[in-house]
């Protein structure tokens, strides 16, 4: 009866030890989590501002954290290079496989929010076939706007009531919200940002 008692004894002590090893384990993985998803000095998520989306919806940049981001700043009534910008972004888009779709967000920032208001946006977003969870529009206050064309190092300058001038970029941002590619010019060769895209596809 004694030696049973302390073989019983052994097997729960070795038991519990083996509890142990595991939930150190998981606790490894879990801060491992947390610290892959820690927001950097760099990332455009440590912006406090608050933005509209083409659906009316108030949300923070930090909110879209986890996805791939593609960004790009226009104005709706834009008759000379936004409409290529536009080209651009679906042209990237195109190239996405479908199964990486659901990872990247095509984000479409307005330097004009005095015009383009959700509605305005909403309306854009449906005559371009853009209208869905994919792509996302939006607008903020004027010093956020300013603040953000800044991280982008997007220039624009209102030069007539209707119209603007403005840098021709395409930012590509990672799940953390830092930039890791840009390409510059209207209807240029995207080879290097769909790569960019892609290569960050698989780590997330």
């Amino acid at each position: 009866m004694k030696n049973i008692i302390t073989t019983i004894l052994s097997l729960t002590l070795f038991v519990s030890c083996n509890v142990e090893k595991k939930s150190d384990k998981v606790l490894q993985k879990v801060d491992t989590e947390i610290s892959s998803n820690t927001i950097s000095d760099m990332s455009i998520y440590n912006l406090p501002s608050t933005w509209t989306t083409q659906n009316n919806q108030d949300i923070e940049l930090k909110e879209l954290q986890g996805d791939i981001l593609v960004m790009v700043m226009i104005y709706t009534t834009c008759k000379a290079a936004c409409p290529r910008l536009v080209a651009d972004m679906r042209n990237i888009e195109s190239q996405i496989p479908v199964k990486d779709k659901e990872k990247v967000k095509l984000i479409l920032v307005s330097i004009d929010p005095e015009t383009d208001t959700p509605e305005r946006l909403k309306n854009f977003a449906q005559e371009n076939n853009m209208d869905n969870e994919q792509w996302v529009f939006l607008r903020g206050t004027k010093e956020a706007t300013r603040e953000f064309a800044a991280v982008l190092a997007v220039n624009y300058k209102k030069i007539s009531p209707m119209d603007f001038s403005h840098s021709n970029i395409i930012s590509v941002f990672d799940t953390n919200g830092v930039l890791k590619h840009q390409q510059e010019g209207l209807g240029v060769n995207n080879k290097e940002t769909v790569e960019t895209i892609l290569e960050l596809a698989k780590k997330s």
